[in-house]
């Protein structure tokens, strides 16, 4: 009795001692854990530590792809989706979240009123400065001065930023832009006897006035009717307002520089007479096709693609469309290039669309800082910038970068340098528009004479944008 009483407890004894060891296993175990992986423990305890934040992102359709739409699974979301990740990865101050989302153009300004009425307007909207500017006025982004280094400034030429500054702040951020200029078709220059006019493949060729007009008349008279039939030297359009910037440059041919300092319309002055009286001109003369008055910038672009102008308008994307319907042979095939829109002074007019980033003033302090943080990673990476090349890069380095891809590059960066700001960044732009091509109607049909034409357009455009200035913060302040 004695014995089993014995052997049980021994038996006791055993079952609590093997018990023991494995718990001192299991805590030296865990033990090791802790010392041989000690950056997953600190790593998920800083993760847990910060405060999450969580931003939107609106987009119109820009691109496909991170860097290039042949990419696997390439979207107009892509590049953001992919930004993000890589600034979540890297922000030490919170933990953030990114919400991308893709807006129809034509339905921008609907779901942006709505969303700013109900005070839920996104955080970030990357999109065109021309669409967006009237949101500066309104009060409704936040400056980016503070998270615009010198860096930036070496690197975006000083015209880029004058396009993004209304009064004396920044408001969008610049990452690519849609330069436009002249397009002409090099074989017509040639078959009329206009080589010594035509520029490289590579180049934006510049003229002097009296050349252009040169150009002009040679290719009148000198065009061979039976190769290019119902053909004219230049397009002009006045139908709507849609392609009103070329018109814009046109009236700024003879140094009228369009709006003062203080953002009034001053072309009602002879400058501006001048360069009205020009366009007069040329259309009398046989110069442009005819009924510029009911011809849209479409009709305009469409004839140029059908070889019925030898001088049209263009961008950079309109461009590249016109030699992609060649290449695909849904228009025929001829050598294009571009040229700038000259003036009397000899210094060439350009103009562009910038394109960037915006911070809406959300009224969170702290989503407006990481809203910021976010922009400037994106638009200053060395990496991310690169996605730019998908339009046309506003920084040097970049152009630089891929002149070898896109040899046009760098002859928009040297171009830069004789940019205007087509809108003046005054208040009402969109419904200045509506003013101009009824002036330019009357212009050609013989209704108003070159100086009632731009008087009558200061007068009536500067009611406009008084108007606007009530209810602009730029000027209010």
């Amino acid at each position: 009795m004695l014995r089993k009483r014995l052997l049980i407890v021994l038996g006791f004894a055993l079952v609590l001692f093997i018990l023991g060891a494995c718990s001192e296993e299991g805590s030296s175990s865990e033990g090791t854990t802790d010392s041989t992986e000690p950056s997953d423990t600190t790593e998920s305890s800083e993760e847990s530590s910060k405060e999450k934040v969580e931003i939107s992102l609106w987009l119109t359709p820009q691109w496909k792809g991170v860097l290039d739409s042949s990419e696997d699974g390439a979207d107009y979301d892509s590049f953001f989706n992919h930004a993000a990740e890589k600034f979540a990865a890297q922000y030490e101050e919170y933990d953030v979240t990114v919400n991308v989302e893709v807006i129809a153009a034509e339905q921008r300004d609907e779901m942006l009123n709505v969303n700013l009425n109900g005070g839920t307007p996104p955080d970030i909207f990357y999109e065109s400065v021309f669409a967006m500017g009237d949101y500066a006025h309104r009060g409704a982004l936040v400056p980016l001065n503070d998270i615009v280094d010198d860096e930036a400034k070496s690197d975006i030429a000083s015209n880029y930023w004058d396009t993004v500054t209304f009064g004396d702040d920044i408001y969008f951020y610049p990452f690519s832009h849609m330069p436009g200029t002249l397009v002409y078709n090099s074989d017509m220059f040639k078959d009329a006897g206009l080589e010594d006019y035509v520029g490289g493949e590579e180049e934006i060729k510049t003229w002097e006035l009296d050349e252009f007009e040169t150009i002009l008349n040679t290719l009148k008279e000198d065009v061979p009717t039976d190769k290019y039939s119902n053909a004219y030297p230049m397009g002009l359009y006045a139908l709507n307002n849609q392609g009103d910037t070329w018109n814009l440059a046109y009236l700024r041919m003879f140094g009228n520089e369009f709006f003062d300092e203080n953002g009034q319309i001053i072309l009602g002055d002879e400058n501006g007479a001048e360069a009205a009286a020009w366009l007069k001109d040329i259309y009398d003369s046989g110069l442009t096709n005819p009924g510029a008055e009911s011809v849209s910038s479409n009709d305009v672009n469409a004839m140029f693609q059908n070889q019925q102008l030898g001088i049209s308008f263009t961008n950079s994307v309109l461009y590249n469309n016109t030699l992609a319907a060649m290449e695909s042979g849904d228009a025929p095939e001829f050598d294009a290039r571009l040229a700038n829109i000259p003036s009397e002074s000899g210094d060439p007019l350009t103009f562009t669309y910038v394109t960037g980033s915006a911070v809406f003033d959300t009224g969170d302090e702290t989503r407006i800082k990481v809203s910021k943080d976010f922009v400037k990673f994106y638009s200053s990476d060395p990496e991310l910038v690169k996605a730019s090349k998908n339009g046309v890069p506003v920084r040097s380095s970049v152009a630089e970068e891929f002149k070898d891809e896109n040899p046009l590059f760098a002859a928009y960066d040297e171009n830069a340098q004789y940019m205007f700001s087509f809108t003046g960044n005054v208040p009402g732009y969109n419904e200045l528009r509506q003013v101009l091509y009824p002036e330019l109607q009357a212009l050609y049909t013989g209704g108003k004479t070159p100086e009632q034409v731009v008087e009558d357009y200061q007068a009536k455009g500067n009611e406009v944008i008084e108007s606007s200035k009530e209810d602009s913060v730029i000027y209010s302040e």
